[in-house]
């Protein structure tokens, strides 16, 4: 039980084995507990700890929580020789113990659900935090439909705003309250304002979000009862209360909360192996997708003035300390969910068009609202396209306005319709349609098959002036096999399908022991899907098609079933790509699995399908779709601007036609032109592709021999674990 078991020692301090850990990959919560300690934070209840490691050799410690829980450790760590000294004197230790484990090595892990820690983009937990409130506020619209009603919601954040902001970008809110950002005075009056002109646009429900910790600018506290007895009084509405308290912290773990603590976990014991007594207490935190390792204290302390910013009225620079992310989530929300009223705003003159291509990605709705949007706010006439291309050349383009898209983050699939035809065999119709309804820019969300139109509409400019227009691809997949993106709309969604189904699976397998699923996912040659589905889900193998395998490596897999069926785990799950091998399909592996398991397994198989394209987006995906869109149509702005010349819009340079990529932790724009060297053309998957650096990570987890050369950060040299076992030496 946290730093309680560390105090009371017995049978609160144990050692785990591979089994014990096993299966609690898909549980909510922790399972070795925790709590808070009140005899922790004195000296006599950290002299206890350290006693109670020593008697077990433990110099290693690996802590998961908040700034508190950090802050304690560091304490600890810093204390540890004189606590062990003063144990010494008082002879519950001999000197040969004091010199033996005479240093605590520190690394921590920020356990969090209200993502409030600086220094990492995401706290273990908060994703599937997310998961919960945008469950809630799904199952709600689905009930207004029917009611003329207003919700006011209170989601936790004593502290910090990050859950409400992120879900009131994610459902497209009405209003919201946080404590680092709070409303002007007389705001009362403007929120009623909206709701009701809401109201007068037939608009069935009003959404507002309140933070638990939310303020007025005179620091006083504006709850959900207040919130609520204002709409009822001012306006009289009909109006709900629904606070969700501690569903928010429960549930399964999403996919990506799944990912990140195993990443973060790795990179924990690769850090308590290299760490000397010199080396200071660091925290291992995301960067964009990296892994790194950050002064722990650093952090804490950066946390801290963010509390102490918004104590003293700095509500601008608490802002700011967030850090980058949670500022361009404010800035976003701002910017989405209040339109100026139509004087103030300016008058361009463009036209833009806006068209969604390739396969359906659940996302793609929030990509055209912030589209559509964004680009009314900058002053243009937004169009939107019908069924693709192929509409696009039938003339399926119709002016869209601000409240056409209003409700569009939640839904799955594409409203606008998508379809994969590239427009090469409609060139000409499409470039009279350009001409016939004035479109000055395009934006082209989707897939490989958005990446490829843009390409051809790119070349085809020598032919065709009306293409000579700024074009921006926004990558929209489930495959995520998009060039110069790390990231693609939908391919969280999906993989939160897979991992579901997954888990379903395996307690199907907990009644009948000994079993083997075989399970097919989507994702073309890409396997991504396949990838980190298997190391969400706890996979014992992944096979895809950027890492060949031959008839040796599927019998050494199925040995290892067969070792791992004589332990008490006896079921076993291996994903498969739809376009891994030719030759060993699902249907093969599975025959294969089945007969040489005779006697000591049985094998099902399962192909997942289309399933992994529907429901509706993820957190991650409204959200993602909903900033790289705004994004991208800002950088169409700047550009129109660019390229305007004597009453008429010409651009005809590469850097013109770019696709909008998630790189690491920055978005950038890359010419589609210079991404033709980056791709596979062929396979439709881009040449290098970061996740597979993870793919020893999926193995060692499993239990395979091999080496993970390389950590996360790339701050190690040859810390060659050739066996899981190896890495248990060193008690940590």
């Amino acid at each position: 039980m946290g730093y309680q078991g560390m105090v009371d020692g017995g049978d609160n301090i144990v050692e785990v084995s591979w089994e014990s850990v096993s299966s609690i990959l898909q549980v909510g919560g922790t399972v070795i507990g925790s709590a808070r300690c009140k005899s922790f934070r004195t000296r006599e209840g950290r002299l206890q700890a350290a006693y109670n490691l020593v008697q077990r050799g433990i110099t290693n410690l690996c802590v998961i929580g908040g700034d508190g829980s950090l802050t304690g450790a560091n304490l600890f760590r810093e204390e540890w020789s004189g606590l062990l000294e003063e144990l010494a004197q008082k002879g519950k230790i001999d000197e040969e113990a004091v010199k033996k484990y005479a240093y605590l090595n520190i690394v921590g892990m920020v356990g969090s659900i209200d993502n409030d820690f600086c220094g990492t983009d995401m706290t273990i937990g908060t994703d599937s935090a997310l998961h919960r409130i945008i469950e809630v506020v799904d199952a709600i619209m689905t009930t207004a439909q029917s009611h003329q009603r207003t919700f006011v919601l209170e989601v936790m954040g004593r502290h910090c705003g990050y859950l409400a902001l992120v879900s009131a970008l994610a459902c497209g809110a009405d209003w919201v309250f946080i404590p680092e950002y709070p409303p002007e005075e007389g705001w009362e009056d403007s929120m009623c304002v909206k709701l009701s002109e809401n109201r007068a646009r037939k608009k069935r429900l009003n959404i507002i979000i309140v933070a638990e910790g939310a303020i007025d600018c005179h620091n006083k506290p504006i709850t959900s009862e207040k919130v609520k007895d204002l709409v009822v009084q001012r306006l009289g509405f009909d109006t709900r209360v629904t606070i969700l308290g501690h569903v928010q912290r429960g549930g399964t773990p999403s996919a990506f909360d799944r990912i990140l603590a195993s990443r973060m976990g790795v990179e924990a014991v690769l850090a308590l192996l290299e760490a000397t007594p010199a080396t200071p207490a660091c925290v291992v935190s995301l960067s964009g997708n990296q892994a790194v390792r950050l002064p722990l204290m650093e952090c804490v302390q950066m946390t801290q003035e963010v509390q102490k910013a918004m104590d003293e009225g700095r509500f601008v620079e608490a802002v700011r300390l967030r850090g980058r992310s949670f500022e361009n989530n404010l800035n976003t929300y701002k910017l989405l969910s209040h339109k100026k009223p139509d004087a103030e705003l300016p008058k361009t003159n463009f036209n833009v068009a806006v068209l969604n291509v390739g396969a359906p990605a659940a996302g793609m709705n929030a990509a055209v609202r912030a589209a559509v949007r964004v680009g009314i706010t900058e002053g243009h006439k937004m169009f939107a396209v019908i069924d693709g291309f192929e509409g696009f050349a039938r003339g399926k383009i119709k002016e869209i306005s601000w409240g056409d898209v209003g409700g569009w983050t939640g839904q799955g699939g594409s409203i606008l319709g998508t379809k994969r035809t590239l427009p090469a065999k409609y060139l000409e119709k499409i470039a009279d349609q350009m001409r016939t309804n004035n479109i000055n820019a395009l934006m082209v969300i989707g897939g490989f098959e958005a990446y490829e139109s843009c390409l051809q509409l790119h070349e085809a400019r020598s032919r065709f002036e009306e293409f000579c227009v700024p074009i921006c691809v926004v990558p929209a997949t489930i495959s995520n096999n998009v060039p110069g993106t790390d990231f693609s709309i939908g391919a969280d969604t999906a993989l939160n399908a897979i991992v579901e189904t997954c888990d379903r699976i395996k307690q199907s397998a907990s009644g009948t022991k000994r079993r083997v699923f075989i399970i097919e996912t989507m994702g073309g040659y890409c396997g991504y899907l396949a990838n980190m589905g298997a190391l969400a889900a706890g996979a014992d193998a992944a096979y895809i098609f950027e890492e060949q395998f031959d008839i040796r490596e599927l019998q050494a897999n199925v040995e290892h079933l067969t070792e791992k069926m004589k332990t008490s785990i006896q079921r076993g799950l291996v994903l498969r790509n739809e376009n891994c091998n030719e030759n060993y399909t699902t249907d093969f592996i599975y025959q294969l699995y089945s007969e040489e398991g005779k006697g000591v397994f049985d094998c099902r198989k399962n192909v997942l399908g289309h399933m992994q394209q529907g429901g509706a987006p993820s957190p991650f995906d409204r959200n993602f779709g909903t900033k790289i869109s705004a994004k991208a149509m800002q950088w169409i702005s700047k550009k129109l601007k660019e390229t305007y010349r004597k009453g008429k819009v010409f651009a005809n340079t590469d850097d013109s036609v770019c696709l909008l990529g998630m790189r690491r932790r920055n978005l950038v724009f890359q010419p589609v032109a210079e991404l033709k060297n980056e791709t596979d053309f062929v396979h439709r998957i881009p040449k290098e592709q970061w996740w597979l650096k993870l793919r020893p990570l999926m193995k060692i987890l499993a239990k395979y021999k091999t080496s993970y050369d390389v950590s996360d950060s790339g701050q190690l040299e040859h810390v060659a674990m050739h066996s899981p076992k190896e890495a248990e030496t060193g008690a940590i």
